[in-house]
């Protein structure tokens, strides 16, 4: 079944179930990547020789609180996520093998990979009530009583996220048939018995925010959101107000070196995403692009690229920091700046996840709003949507192209714009000293700007498939 998977890899579809497949390929105009790219210049520029230092203080401290709340059910809704992931693991060992009709490989590559994390972006973190372990956890903790767990040893650090983190990219980007239904039940049900037992030893809360891969992501992303959620001490529950979006990276602490080396692992992935699609990168490695020889003839030199994304993303961060440090005469140290710096890199990260992954979610969505009434492909209709007509017209309609093009280039613009204004922010943190928060920021906002380009290069330059 893995084998005819794979070869069902190599024909024509209409759209893939696969989120870093785009369903179309919709080149940005070049005056879009140009422009793009001029306004970049221009909003750094703004911010850096512009705006009064203490600025970005100032704008992420406004808060309006909305309403307090419980979090009894919490648990309850975990066990529905739960209960829903478990028939997912189902439909994918005994359902349909066509990953555009077996909602698995739609709901964790989709709905999840893409739909998920821009609403985490939004709304704030829905995955500590969504995530399909905690209410599970709570039942065991509840019946067999609460049991000393293991605490890490502080040196560990996330280093278990970064691990779990790459082998999650490594088989979304390079593994031959990662839409495989039982392929992927196989990979996603191990990993949920594996974390479950991990929390079952470490406990929840301390492997959540160090081995949980999707736990450590997803709160990174939430920082981001519009919604802020403020804890009351000893209590689950909290109090909602509506922030400035980034307003919470502003305030973050350092995060330690593992910590760094799972975001700019994040970012990277999802670049390399882009780019291994190109034909620049298949060219340089005499790849036909249009006569694509698979995944297999690719599991090298795709495993090198992801590695090599990753590791000059790492050098070319590192060294900005440095320049800044010393530019500005800081006396504090590489880690702490950079730990801290490091922050202001979600934004674009954020940014560039919503729009490459857009028209994957227009057109996959479809699918997998058909495919969850039917799971099973028994001829069910639970929800009323499984003979929904697909429109791909939402995602390459001569009526949608213009808008989807605008929607793309102004969210990684935006994403810039609010990322030079977090590291305005961090760096006055840093350095008080105005002259001094401008210098050591003024590498990181190059570095900045030409991720940004970078992104909307991958956006406008041809890509296979």
């Amino acid at each position: 079944m893995p084998f005819a998977a794979s070869l069902a890899l190599l024909l024509p579809t209409p759209a893939s179930a696969h989120a870093s497949d785009r369903g179309h390929v919709l080149l940005l105009p070049t005056g879009y990547y140009v422009a793009g790219g001029a306004l970049a210049v221009a909003a750094s520029f703004l911010v850096l020789a512009l705006l009064p230092s203490d600025f970005p203080a100032r704008f992420w401290r406004r808060r309006l609180p909305l309403f307090a709340f419980g979090d009894g059910a919490r648990a309850t809704v975990s066990l529905i996520s739960f209960a829903g992931f478990a028939i997912l693991i189902a439909a994918g060992l005994f359902g349909s093998r066509d990953p555009l009709s077996n909602p698995l490989p739609l709901a964790i590559w989709t709905l999840l990979w893409v739909g998920l994390v821009l609403l985490q972006g939004l709304l704030g973190n829905l995955w500590s009530w969504l995530n399909p372990w905690y209410g599970p956890w709570r039942i065991i903790s509840n019946l067999f009583g609460k049991r000393e767990t293991w605490r890490p040893p502080p040196w560990l650090g996330c280093w278990p996220a970064v691990v779990l983190f790459f082998a999650f990219a490594w088989f979304e980007l390079i593994d031959p048939a990662p839409d495989d239904p039982a392929r992927l039940a196989w990979a996603a049900g191990l990993y949920w018995l594996l974390s479950f037992a991990a929390m079952l030893v470490f406990g929840y809360r301390d492997w959540g925010r160090r081995g949980e891969f999707l736990t450590v992501f997803l709160a990174m992303v939430a920082r981001f959101a519009l919604l802020e959620r403020n804890e009351v001490e000893r209590n689950e529950g909290g109090r909602l107000s509506l922030c400035w979006p980034g307003a919470k990276l502003s305030d973050a602490a350092p995060l330690s070196l593992s910590g760094i080396a799972f975001l700019l692992l994040a970012l990277s992935s999802v670049s390399f995403d882009g780019l291994s699609k190109t034909f620049f990168w298949l060219g340089l490695f005499g790849l036909n692009p249009l006569e694509f020889p698979g995944r297999t003839a690719t599991i090298g030199i795709g495993t090198f690229g992801l590695v090599l994304t990753f590791v000059l993303l790492a050098a070319v961060f590192i060294l900005a920091i440095v320049l800044g440090q010393r530019l500005a005469g800081s006396p504090h140290s590489l880690g702490q700046a950079a730990g801290l710096l490091v922050w202001s890199i979600v934004p674009i990260a954020l940014a560039y996840h919503v729009a490459h992954y857009l028209t994957a979610l227009l057109v996959d969505g479809q699918y997998a709003m058909a495919a969850l009434s039917d799971p099973f492909a028994l001829g069910w209709n639970l929800f009323g949507t499984a003979d929904m007509r697909i429109e791909a017209g939402a995602a390459a309609g001569a009526g949608s192209v213009w808008w989807l093009w605008n929607f793309q280039a102004g969210v990684i613009i935006i994403g810039h714009m609010l990322a030079v204004l977090v590291a305005h922010g961090l760096a006055w943190r840093l350095h008080p000293v105005p002259a001094r928060a401008a210098l050591s920021q003024f590498p990181l906002t190059v570095l900045m700007i030409a991720y940004t380009v970078f992104g909307l290069w991958l956006l406008a330059t041809p890509a296979a498939g």
